[in-house]
């Protein structure tokens, strides 16, 4: 029987990660399964709502924000990674990687707020409108404030006592969880996302991401080379007789932190050029069918007056 979060270290697995890939997927985490199932519901409705009236969605949306973006959330809060998260370190650092730096991607790219403001009505669509123009956002979107929190935040997690807390308590566990997501969103979402929200101009965003991009590494080498042991009171009074000792397990955590999140800012980087690329082609498009217009409008005149004048 595997563990449930905060059960304590007497009902640790009793057979390796590696050999539970599979039945651990019997375990549901039922309150992120519900806020998972609740949030595609949201969505699916909100895309059907706009196809009963006639307006169109497009599907790679749809595939993005439900497959891409609640399946990976899916991945890293139910199955083995969620039976093993408060056992190793390296398998919580996996499932910080999916939650706070790859479901965001896909989420983003599922335009979610342009959903809402396309099927909400009433207060919450001013709600929501009042939120995207406010000072709040504007603030919360630049890059270089959202940068700011991304990179701070696992510093705050792993330096501090809330990650502790988050292994002997299971709704700090859950929250944690919601943390990772709402903290890489806020980033990713300023950076790659489709939705309308205030934004910085395509240097600024490269500019962000590219200052930030040491710090992942940094951090996972500071973990990596550390003495201490992060949460070792937790870990070591586990007395797991398999695997990695808590140790090496902190040090392939690190090792995780540092190469996923370089990944990451690398991926991120080649979105965001590749995004600028398609603005710049779309704007040349723009200016030259406005010149066209200019010049048959020009052409159209040159017609009249030399008419007028023959007449």
């Amino acid at each position: 029987m595997l563990p449930l979060h905060g059960s304590g270290p007497a009902d640790i697995p009793t057979i390796p990660f590696s050999q539970a890939l599979l039945s651990s997927w019997a375990n549901i985490e039922w309150v992120p399964a519900i806020a998972i199932l609740a949030t595609a519901a949201w969505y699916l409705l909100g895309v059907r709502t706009l196809h009963r009236r006639g307006d169109a969605w497009p599907v790679g949306r749809t595939v993005s924000f439900i497959l891409g973006g609640l399946g990976t959330i899916t991945v890293a809060t139910e199955g083995p990674l969620a039976a093993y998260d408060t056992t190793l370190l390296s398998v919580h650092m996996v499932q910080h990687m999916l939650l706070s730096m790859v479901a965001p991607i896909f989420l983003a790219l599922g335009a979610p707020i342009t959903l809402a403001l396309r099927t909400f009505r009433g207060r919450l669509h001013r709600a929501l409108m009042w939120f995207l123009h406010s000072t709040y956002m504007k603030v919360l979107a630049f890059p270089l404030v959202s940068g700011a929190i991304y990179v701070i935040n696992p510093w705050a997690l792993y330096f501090t006592g809330y990650y502790p807390l988050t292994l002997r308590n299971v709704w700090w566990h859950d929250f944690n969880h919601l943390h990772f997501i709402i903290v890489g969103c806020v980033w990713i979402f300023s950076l790659i996302g489709v939705d309308p929200m205030p934004r910085m101009g395509y240097p600024m965003r490269m500019l962000a991401d590219f200052i930030t991009m040491p710090f992942h590494a940094f951090l996972g080498i500071t973990i990596m080379g550390q003495q201490t042991l992060i949460a070792g009171d937790w870990y070591l009074s586990l007395g797991r007789a398999w695997g990695l000792s808590p140790a090496a397990d902190q040090q392939l955590a690190g090792g995780i932190l540092w190469v996923a999140g370089e990944l990451v800012s690398i991926i991120l980087f080649i979105a965001l050029a590749v995004q600028w690329a398609r603005a710049s082609d779309r704007e040349a498009r723009r200016i030259d069918r406005q010149l066209d217009r200019e010049e048959a409008e020009r052409a159209a005149r040159a017609a009249a007056a030399a008419g007028d004048a023959q007449a």
